[in-house]
C-alpha cells in the first residue's frame, strides 16, 4: 500500500483567504503557513513555510505568469512567491521559495494589502496607521500615507477605465473614517513628496471599524460597510458639486444590515441574482450571522440571502471569539461568491441559485473514527464518513472530496459504523445517544433514527451484517460507559429515507451489563449470531445475538457464551473474521491476539507497535491483518507467519481509525494529527517498478559491455558514474592500467582526457570511489593510480571548486522533498533525487581524512616492501659471488 496524494489534511485553520482569477486555486492560511488548493478536488498543490511567524495578509498579482503569491508576515516581511504553473507530479506537496523579500516593510504589523487593476502596484496597511504603496516591479515604495487615527482596516484601489486621471486609493480604518488619497499627488510620493499629502477626502458617516470598500465598475457609486452594522452607499458624480456642506461624495442610501460586517462588494449588473432579473445595482455583505447576503443598493432592500449549509456556524462559540463570516470572494468564472467561515468552513454558493455549489472543510481536528458509503445505486464507495472532535459528522465525497456536514448530536460523535451494504450510516456520541443516516434520492444525507436510553457516552456502536427481506437493516448494537449493551430494532427505518421525514425512535430489544468498566469497541460476526466486546477490563466477550423478526414485532437478546482472558492492559478494539471462526483483538499491551470462537483460546499473537493498538482489521480472505496504533503507525500482518510484512508511516500522532474498502484495495486510516490518510494498493505497481528496474539494469550492464567492447570509455566511465557502480569503474580501470600506454597517467590516452574533462559532481563521485577503494589493499594500486591521475590533470582550484559545486546542491529535507520541482534546472533535481535516496555528499575534509591515513600505511608496506628487497638482494649476492664464488675457486685451485 502506498499513500495517495488525495488523503485528507488541514487546509484552513484561520485567516486570509484567495482564489484566483480563473476560479481553479484557493490560497489559505494555516498558522505561519499557506496552502495553495486545487478547488475542483480540495487537494493541495504547493505550501509556503513562512517565516515562523503568523500570516496576516495575502495578494495575488499578475504582473508575472504565473501569479506571484505576496505574504505579509507578523514579523513585517513581505515576501513574494512565484506559483507553479501546473500540478504537483508527485505526491508530496512541494513547498515554494520565495523570489523576494521585504525583511522591513512597515514599522508594525501589516493588517491589509491589495493588487490595483492594472496589477502594478501593491498597497499595505499596518497596525500603527500608515499605508505604503508599492512598486511590483522594482520592489521598492511609491507612495506613503499617513493620519489614520488608528490601525488600517480595509483597502481599496480605484482606477477609473474611462478616466485615466483618476488613480485612488481608498482607505479604511479603526477610527470609522474613509479617506480617499490621489495617487497622482506630487505630495504622495516618497521620492520629492516626503509623503506629506493629505487626504483627497474624507468620508465620515461609521462609528466602528471599516472591513469593507468597493466602488461600482462606472466608478459612480461606492460602498463601505464596517463593525457598525450599516453599509453606506455613496455618490460620488456628486463630488464636483457645490451644495451646503463640503465637495465630495455624498451619503445616499443606508442600508441596515443588522449584523457586523467584515466583507462586502458590488455584483456586476449585468448578472441575474438569486432568480432575479439582471440590470439593478446590487451589492453582497458578509457578517458575524453566518450567512452571504445580497442587497438593491440604491433600494437599500434585501434582495435574498445565499441558503445556507448544515452544521457550519450552529457550534457554541465564547462572546470574545469570533464567528460566522470572515470573508467573502467574488469568484467571476463560476459566477460564484465564496464565503470563508470562522469555523474553518469555505462555501462556494452560486449567485443565480443561491444554492451551495461546494464545501471545503478546512480542519477536522482529531478524527476518532471512519468508514465507507454508498449513495443508492451505487456499487462502488462514493462517500467517507468521518467523525472528529465536533458534534457534526464530516461526508466527502471520494471522487471530488466535496463535503458536508451532518448536525444533529449535541455533543462529540465517538464512533462510526455502516450497514453491510454502506447505504445506512450509524454514529455514537456522547450525548447519550445514537443516530442512523441514510442518503436521499437528491444524495444528501439524512437522520432516520434517533436511538435514546443509554444513561452515558455511547463509545462503541455495530450494525447488523445481513440484510432483512426488504434489504433493510435488521438491529443495531450500542455499548456505552454504563457498562451496558443494548440492541435495537432498525426494522422501522424502511420507509423513512425520503428527505424532511421525521426521525423514528427505535426500541430497545433488549440491555445487557456486559464489563465492569469502559466498553471500547464492538463488532458483530458476518452471520449475525456472535458480538464481540473489547474493554477497559481487559477482557474480550463473546455473547450470542438471537434476533427473531415476526409479525408483532421482532424480539432480541444477548447473551454471554465466552470470555477471552490474556492481554494485559485495556482492549482497544475486536473484529471478526470474515473467513474463519476467529476474532481479533488490539490492546494497550501493544499486542495484537487471536481468538478461537471455539473454545476461545489465544491462537496467535502478533508483537511489533511501540503503543497501544487501536484498531485491528482482517485482509486477504483472511490471511493478513492490518492495524494502527498510538505510534503513529499502519502495519500489515500475515497471519500464518505471524511476521510484519509492511510498515506505512504518513501519521504524526495517535491513529484512532481505520477503514477498508469492500473490495480491500483501499485502506484510511485517521487520528489525532487531523490527518485522513487514503493508502491505494500498489501491489501491481510495485512489481511493475521491480520489473523496470531490473530490464534497466540489465540494459546498463550490456550498455556497459558494449562500450567496454568498442573502447568507448568515456561513454562507459559516466554510465558506471551514474548509476553509482563501484565495481564496474574499479573493473574497467584495472583494465587500462594493465595495458598501460606511453605517455599515459591513467594507461589510457583518452581516458586521461576523459577524467581531465569531469564535471564537477562527477569528479567529487570519481573521488568518493576512489577513497572506498583505497582502504583495500588489493584495490589500493588503482586507487593510487587514479588519484594520481586526477591531481596530475586537474588544478587544485578546479578540484576545490568541484566539491564547491557538489555541496551547493541542497539537502533534501522530509517535508520538502518536492520542492525541486519549482525551481532549478533538471540536473540539480536529479541530485536532489539521488540525495533523497541516500546517496551523501563528500567533502574535501571527509575525502582527505579517509585517503590520507591509509595511503601513509600503504607508502609505509611499500618502504618496508623496499627495505626488504634490500636484504634479498644482499642474500642473493652473497649465494652467488660468496659461497658459490669461493667453491669454485676451492675446485680450480686444487
Amino acid at each position: 500500500f502506498r499513500a495517495s496524494p488525495r488523503s485528507i489534511r488541514p487546509l484552513y485553520t484561520g485567516g486570509p483567504v484567495l482564489l484566483t482569477k480563473d476560479g481553479k486555486w484557493l490560497v489559505s492560511t494555516m498558522g505561519e503557513e499557506v496552502m495553495v488548493i486545487e478547488v475542483s478536488t480540495g487537494l493541495p498543490v504547493a505550501r509556503v513555510r513562512g517565516d515562523s511567524t503568523a500570516i496576516t495578509s495575502l495578494a495575488l498579482s499578475y504582473h508575472t505568469s504565473p501569479p506571484t503569491l505576496i505574504t505579509c508576515h507578523l514579523s513585517t516581511q513581505l515576501r513574494y512567491y512565484p506559483l507553479p504553473d501546473g500540478l504537483p507530479v508527485g505526491p508530496q506537496t512541494p513547498t515554494l521559495t520565495y523570489s523576494r523579500q521585504n525583511t522591513k516593510a512597515h514599522n508594525a504589523p501589516i493588517l491589509v494589502s491589495t493588487v490595483s487593476p492594472d496589477n502594478t502596484l501593491l498597497a499595505t496597511g499596518s497596525s500603527d496607521g500608515i499605508v505604503k504603496v508599492w512598486d511590483l516591479e522594482g520592489g521598492y515604495v511609491t507612495h506613503l500615507f499617513r493620519g489614520h487615527g488608528g490601525p488600517v482596516s480595509a483597502l481599496k484601489f480605484h482606477f477609473s477605465s474611462s478616466d485615466l486621471g483618476v488613480m485612488e486609493l481608498w482607505t479604511g480604518s479603526t477610527d470609522g473614517r474613509v479617506r480617499i488619497f490621489d495617487l497622482r499627488d506630487a505630495n504622495s510620493r516618497v521620492v520629492g513628496g516626503g509623503g506629506a499629502a493629505k487626504a483627497k477626502a474624507v468620508l465620515e458617516g461609521h462609528v466602528s471599524v471599516v472591513r469593507g470598500i468597493d466602488v461600482s465598475e462606472d466608478g459612480r457609486w461606492a460602498i463601505t460597510g464596517g463593525r457598525d452594522k450599516v453599509v453606506l452607499v455613496w455618490d460620488l458624480a456628486a463630488e464636483g458639486k457645490k451644495g451646503k456642506g463640503k465637495a465630495g461624495p455624498k451619503v445616499v442610501q443606508t442600508i441596515i444590515a443588522q449584523e457586523q460586517m467584515e466583507s462586502l462588494g458590488f455584483l456586476p449588473v449585468q448578472m441575474k441574482t438569486l432568480g432575479e432579473a439582471a440590470g439593478r445595482l446590487r451589492c453582497w455583505t458578509g457578517g458575524d450571522r453566518g450567512a452571504v447576503r445580497v442587497w438593491d443598493v440604491l433600494k437599500g432592500e434585501e434582495v435574498g440571502s445565499m441558503q445556507g449549509v448544515e452544521g457550519v456556524d450552529e457550534g457554541e462559540v465564547d462572546e470574545d471569539e469570533q464567528r460566522g463570516i470572515l470573508s467573502v470572494l467574488y469568484d467571476p468564472t463560476s459566477e460564484a461568491l465564496v464565503s470563508v467561515h470562522a469555523d474553518q468552513n469555505i462555501i462556494f454558493h452560486s449567485i443565480s441559485s443561491g444554492l451551495p455549489l461546494r464545501q471545503i472543510v478546512g480542519f477536522n481536528d482529531e478524527i476518532v473514527d471512519a468508514t465507507f458509503l454508498n449513495s443508492p445505486g451505487s456499487s462502488s464507495h462514493t462517500h467517507l464518513a468521518l467523525a472528529a472532535n465536533s458534534n457534526l459528522v464530516r461526508i466527502y465525497s471520494t471522487s471530488t472530496f466535496d463535503a458536508r456536514l451532518l448536525s444533529g448530536h449535541r455533543d462529540m460523535v465517538l464512533c462510526l459504523d455502516k450497514s453491510i451494504d454502506y447505504r445506512l450510516l450509524a454514529s455514537g456520541s456522547k450525548d447519550r445517544t445514537a443516530r442512523v443516516w441514510a442518503s436521499t434520492e437528491q444524495g444528501e444525507w439524512r437522520c432516520v433514527a434517533v436511538c435514546e436510553g443509554h444513561a452515558e457516552t455511547v463509545g462503541a456502536i455495530a450494525m447488523s451484517r445481513k440484510l432483512d427481506d426488504k434489504g433493510q437493516g435488521r438491529f443495531m448494537i450500542t455499548a456505552s460507559q454504563d457498562r451496558t449493551l443494548k440492541m435495537w430494532d432498525l426494522t422501522p427505518i424502511s420507509a423513512s429515507t425520503s428527505a424532511g421525514a421525521t426521525p423514528v425512535k427505535p426500541k430497545s430489544l433488549a440491555t445487557l451489563r456486559a464489563h465492569e468498566k469502559d466498553i471500547n469497541s464492538l463488532d458483530l460476526s458476518p452471520n449475525d449470531r456472535f458480538l464481540a466486546s473489547g474493554s477497559q477490563d481487559k477482557l474480550v466477550k463473546i455473547f450470542e445475538v438471537d434476533f427473531t423478526p415476526s409479525a408483532s414485532g421482532p424480539a432480541g437478546a444477548l447473551k454471554l457464551v465466552g470470555t477471552c482472558k490474556g492481554h494485559r492492559r485495556g482492549v482497544w478494539t475486536v473484529k471478526f473474521s470474515r473467513t474463519d471462526r476467529i476474532v481479533a483483538s488490539g490492546a494497550a499491551d501493544r499486542t495484537i491476539k487471536l481468538w478461537s470462537l471455539d473454545d476461545f483460546t489465544c491462537l496467535k499473537t502478533f508483537e511489533g507497535h511501540t503503543n497501544s493498538v487501536l484498531r485491528v482489521d482482517f485482509l486477504s480472505h483472511g490471511m493478513q491483518l492490518v492495524t494502527s496504533a498510538s505510534d503513529g503507525l499502519v502495519k500489515l500482518w500475515n497471519i500464518k507467519d505471524e511476521e510484519c510484512v509492511k510498515t506505512l508511516d504518513n501519521h504524526e500522532d495517535k491513529i484512532w481509525a481505520l477503514a477498508v474498502s469492500s473490495d480491500e484495495k483501499t485502506i484510511v486510516s485517521a487520528g489525532a494529527d487531523s490527518v485522513a490518510t487514503i493508502w491505494e494498493d500498489s501491489t501491481e505497481v510495485e512489481q511493475a517498478e521491480k520489473n523496470d528496474a531490473l530490464v534497466k539494469a540489465v540494459q546498463s550492464e550490456q550498455d556497459f559491455t558494449n562500450y567496454l567492447a568498442l573502447k568507448d570509455y568515456r561513454r562507459a566511465i559516466q554510465l558506471a558514474l551514474s548509476m553509482s557502480q563501484p565495481g564496474r569503474l574499479l573493473k574497467l580501470f584495472s583494465t587500462i592500467a594493465a595495458s598501460r600506454a606511453p605517455g599515459s597517467h591513467t594507461g589510457s590516452v583518452e581516458v586521461d582526457q576523459i577524467v581531465k574533462t569531469l564535471p564537477g559532481i562527477d569528479l567529487v563521485r570519481l573521488l568518493k570511489f576512489v577513497r572506498d577503494w583505497n582502504a583495500n589493499a588489493r584495490t589500493s594500486g588503482v586507487a593510487q593510480g587514479v588519484l594520481h591521475a586526477v591531481l596530475r590533470l586537474k588544478s587544485p582550484d578546479e578540484i576545490v571548486a568541484a566539491f564547491d559545486s557538489a555541496s551547493k546542491v541542497p539537502t533534501i529535507n522530509p517535508d520538502e522533498e518536492e520542492g525541486m520541482a519549482v525551481d532549478g534546472d533538471e540536473a540539480e533535481g536529479e541530485e536532489k533525487r539521488k540525495r533523497k535516496k541516500g546517496e551523501t555528499v563528500l567533502g574535501m575534509r571527509e575525502l582527505l581524512d579517509g585517503l590520507i591515513p591509509y595511503s601513509e600505511r600503504h607508502f609505509t608496506r611499500i618502504d618496508k616492501l623496499v627495505q626488504d628487497s634490500y636484504m634479498l638482494d644482499y642474500v642473493v649476492g652473497e649465494m652467488d659471488g660468496g659461497l658459490f664464488g669461493g667453491e669454485v675457486m676451492d675446485i680450480d685451485g686444487e
